[in-house]
């Protein structure tokens, strides 16, 4: 422990420095960062670790290191004559974009959506008379105007059974720390008190209304002092809120049994009679599941080791299921109304060759029409829709385009379904789906001026180190020479079953006006090839994750799409982890990395909130296998000084409640005192962002813009 001198002396130097460097540019050498070293033993290894004193952010000393590290990088990209441009660049580029709808809902034959408008910092809520009239929008509530001087965020929002009524859960600075309001439709206004500490980034939130609109099921966190300040953000139950009663009387359902990382979902019957209540055992994909019958009783239907990853029901109130059981791939067994035990579930749909995705905490993949039996399956990335009868006979699959991605499945009555596709080079569009038809467009989708028909969406395979095959999708501009002179970017994510889909990539349309080649790859760790894909990348084996990633990386130098010292690779968050380890275990393979809200130091990651939901994907240091798996590849515990490393830019948010920001912090210390490259090694903490970028849209734009200025810059890309 560092005496109080020696912490003044340093926090008079870095405030000293903060206010030099805010002051003067440029500014020519990252702040001075002193070690503290504090020794931990694991299974009798002797771990020392110089910066643990910069994990605590409320430390005045801490602060002022942040504000000196920001300055640096500040005064870093001031000098950049790439920034200017490029933040231009984004901006006509956002501005070419047109309002966006999602998270559809359809009650009473009314479409319900959040609107995205660009240049705007908070959607909004809005209705219309049917999915097809575009021209009857109504807003409902304003995320950016509800209460004087503050920007919400909607995290998530519900629709009551008879219209007339939203449950909205909202959070302010990114922090997904949401309170619920419930909105009356008709007038704007709130209904009834704020319902507090329905959704946090640690386990999530949900709310599921009665049949009669007079009340609804939520998750709730601890308040008050229902449990120690360590256990507030976790062990989450379901209450029930009486809208002619006061929060404080609201009514305990279920929960006191279920683990402390308990992760909480609903999903209603048709009519709103029923419940499911799905619960996730942390992150690991482990799931057990409830229905709330009409009396108000609970039934089990499964547990955690059933390998139930998914429950809905059918317009009759039978139950489907989605089981992992016999196969990692997915299969479909179904409950009759009468009957919740699993033992009488029966097969529908056997195991493909196309994983069936779905799980309680990503719902909307299955949808139980009155005759037929839709499942959203993947394979290797992009996505595609298949129908079966209700006895499981194999239909013509729904027409989508290829290599797209598919939004949820929502429900449009009995008969019908919207759903929403997108691809890498067209942007969403939604469509509505009835049993006897292909798929019609509705007037919803994403209007843009950033034309992507010179783009080659090419799909190929790298092979990694245990000779396992890692589709890759990478895309350039047609005609691209492939002579390795082409600067290159790289990304992946590769954990949680979390699978890398298509997107619509006109926001990376800069990057291809200056030459880039832009690579997507599908690794390990995701659910690209169902749940052994998964598993193949996590816990123990979560090294072929880094190892898929870093052959995709070495296909695109192998066959002359680029070359090492024109190569950079870009991740958040679980791709921050991958990002790191490239770093690390490969130096020489990249120019530059860009990590976003990453986790370096995996020793200590289940010591945060979040972190210990993260236990059943990564592990524990509890478990000595575990720990010797998680240290072996711990980007932070393996910097070696002398090494070259690539250019780093970090960039994290205070207000990150998923992955601690503390994880940038330690790691950019680390490696401003140990690469030997000459190349920047930066960091940039945004007070205003949590896990993603700032929800100011300037300062999103500026964030963007610092992010691809830094790898034009190290890239030698010239702005021509």
């Amino acid at each position: 422990m560092r005496s109080l001198s020696a912490s003044l002396l340093f926090f008079a130097a870095a405030l000293a420095y903060s206010q030099q460097a805010l002051q003067q540019a440029p500014v020519t050498a990252p702040p001075p960062t002193p070690q503290h070293p504090v020794l931990d033993s694991y299974f009798n290894v002797k771990i020392q670790d110089n910066y643990r004193w910069l994990e605590d952010g409320s430390a005045p000393e801490v602060k002022q290191w942040v504000a000196a590290q920001n300055a640096y990088t500040t005064a870093f990209m001031d000098r950049l004559p790439e920034r200017n441009p490029i933040l231009s660049e984004i901006q006509q580029h956002i501005q070419a974009e047109h309002t966006t709808y999602t998270a559809f809902q359809v009650v009473e034959g009314h479409l319900y959506a959040l609107r995205f408008d660009p240049g705007k910092p908070a959607p909004r809520l809005v209705s219309f008379d049917s999915p097809e009239n575009m021209q009857s929008e109504r807003v409902l509530f304003d995320a950016a105007t509800f209460e004087p001087n503050t920007i919400f965020q909607i995290d998530w929002y519900r629709i009551s059974p008879n219209g007339h009524l939203s449950g909205i859960a909202v959070s302010t600075g990114g922090s997904e720390d949401a309170s619920l309001y419930v909105i009356d439709n008709n007038s704007g206004r709130q209904l009834g008190e704020t319902v507090p500490r329905v959704n946090f980034a640690t386990g999530g939130g949900d709310m599921a209304w009665n049949a009669d609109s007079t009340g609804f099921y939520y998750t709730r966190y601890p308040q008050g002092h229902e449990r120690p300040a360590e256990d507030m953000d976790f062990y989450q139950q379901v209450y029930f809120h009486d809208l002619a009663q006061l929060p404080s009387h609201d009514r305990y359902i279920i929960g006191k049994d279920f683990p402390r990382i308990a992760e909480i979902t609903f999903a209603p019957s048709p009519d709103d009679s029923r419940l499911i209540i799905s619960v996730a055992n942390g992150d690991g994909g482990q799931f057990e599941h409830f229905l709330v019958t009409p009396d108000g009783k609970i039934h089990p239907i499964t547990q955690f080791n059933d390998k139930i990853v998914d429950a809905v029901f059918g317009q009759d109130n039978s139950i489907w299921l989605l089981s992992r059981r016999s196969s990692n791939m997915g299969e479909v067994l179904h409950l009759p109304a009468t009957d919740n035990r699993l033992a009488r579930a029966t097969l529908v749909v056997p195991a493909t060759d196309a994983a069936i995705e779905g799980t309680g905490t990503d719902p909307g993949r299955i949808f139980v029409s009155a005759d037929r039996l839709y499942v959203i399956v993947i394979h290797g990335g992009p996505e595609e829709i298949r129908a079966y009868s209700l006895s499981g006979q194999r239909l013509p699959d729904v027409k989508t385009p290829s290599v797209a991605s598919i939004s949820e499945l929502v429900p449009d009555g009995p008969q019908s379904f919207l759903f929403a596709a997108t691809t890498y080079t067209t942007p969403q569009q939604w469509y509505r789906v009835a049993s006897t038809g292909d798929p019609v467009a509705l007037p919803f989708h994403t209007i843009t001026s950033v034309k992507m028909d010179d783009i080659d969406v090419e799909r190929v395979f790298a092979t990694s180190k245990d000779g396992a095959r890692i589709p890759m999708t990478i895309l350039l501009r047609k005609g691209t020479k492939l002579d390795g002179s082409n600067p290159a970017l790289i990304t992946g994510y590769g954990g949680f079953g979390i699978s890398t889909t298509p997107y619509f990539a006109g926001r990376s349309r800069s990057l291809f006006d200056h030459g880039f080649v832009f690579a997507i790859a599908n690794i390990r760790g995701g659910g690209e090839f169902g749940e052994d894909w998964h598993q193949a990348g996590m816990l123990t084996h979560k090294q072929n994750v880094f190892d898929d990633f870093a052959a995709c990386a070495q296909y695109l130098v192998d066959h002359s799409y680029t070359r090492s010292n024109r190569l950079a690779a870009e991740g958040g968050s679980n791709g921050g982890l991958l990002m790191g380890a490239m770093i690390i275990q490969h130096p020489q393979l990249f120019r530059a990395i860009v990590s976003f809200v990453g986790i370096y130091d995996m020793l200590r990651n289940e010591l945060d909130p979040n972190g210990s939901f993260n236990i059943t994907e990564y592990g524990t240091v509890k478990d000595r296998d575990q720990f010797l798996a998680l240290f072996a590849y711990s980007p932070y515990h393996h910097v070696q000084p002398g090494t070259p490393y690539p250019a780093v830019l970090f960039i994290t948010g205070d207000n990150d409640h998923r992955v601690n920001p503390a994880n940038s912090r330690k790691m950019t210390a680390a490696l401003q005192a140990a690469s030997s490259s000459k190349l920047p090694i930066l960091l940039l903490t945004n007070p205003n962002a949590g896990h993603g970028l700032s929800t100011n849209v300037s300062e999103s734009n500026l964030e963007q813009a610092d992010a691809w200025a830094f790898l034009f810059s190290t890239l030698h890309v010239p702005m021509q």
